[in-house]
């Protein structure tokens, strides 16, 4: 039986005092580094531009300890930005780092790469965090920053995806948490959740619908990160022990 804190020696040793016949050695030392990693949260960085409420999903499934990590701190390029208020509530890190007072991006980011750094930040989250990255950040986090969007991508990149669903009429539409690479809305997908599309949605009444799933899938997708259950292969994103159900099915409309 592995207890945290024991050694794949240890381990080894012990299965074989149970009847173990043999042992494999590299298996087991996945499973040690797998339950040190579950014993040590995943330190976050947040970034937000606006009211934070994806932040505070993921805040709230920290504190009900259905998320084992902590954020480090809460980094808004906006001072007027609500997530701040949300974030220093729960008592956590915030700062501020105005883009306006950059003549380039690539200082903006240069200076929010150093801030996530000196917090000993391993994943960033964007959190409706309203800028472009520069490929030096993303350089500096390579496979490290997740971000959410309110469509089933690749469909309806960029700004406004509620509005281009309705416009092209689709029945179902949905949100999309994905890493982010050099392209805008692009990289390799992590997790997905899909909603209806109704006739007489309304941008606002599917933009409503679509983030009831964004908090859901965001710190679900998080958690899988946190468990070291991510895998990128080929541009793709494996999730290791994923449990398929082949039977499973959304239709819309459902008559």
């Amino acid at each position: 039986m592995y207890t945290s804190g024991a050694t794949v020696e240890e381990c080894a040793r012990t299965l074989y005092q149970n009847g173990a016949r043999s042992v494999d050695v590299f298996t087991l030392a996945r499973v040690v580094d797998l339950s040190e990693r579950m014993t040590t949260p995943l330190s976050l960085g947040v970034l937000i531009s606006g009211g934070g409420t994806n932040l505070q999903a993921i805040i709230d499934a920290i504190e009900h300890e259905d998320l084992p990590a902590q954020i480090r701190v809460v980094v808004s390029n906006r001072s007027d930005a609500y997530g701040l208020v949300r974030a220093q509530r729960h008592g956590l890190s915030t700062a501020v780092l105005s883009h306006t007072g950059f003549a380039a991006r690539e200082e903006f980011d240069q200076q929010l790469s150093t801030l996530l750094r000196d917090h000993k930040v391993e994943l960033v989250i964007l959190a409706g965090f309203m800028r472009l990255l520069s490929a030096r950040f993303i350089q500096a986090f390579p496979q490290r920053i997740l971000n959410i969007h309110p469509a089933l991508l690749p469909a309806f990149p960029g700004l406004h995806a509620q509005r281009q669903a309705l416009e092209r009429g689709v029945r179902i539409s949905g949100a999309t948490v994905h890493l982010v690479d050099e392209e805008m809305d692009h990289g390799p997908i992590i997790m997905q959740a899909a909603v209806p599309v109704y006739p007489d949605d309304t941008e606002d009444s599917l933009s409503a619908r679509i983030l009831v799933q964004e908090h859901r899938i965001y710190p679900a997708a998080i958690k899988l990160f946190a468990e070291d259950r991510v895998v990128v292969q080929d541009n793709r994103v494996l999730i290791r022990a994923e449990h398929h159900r082949p039977q499973t099915a959304f239709r819309s409309p459902a008559v």
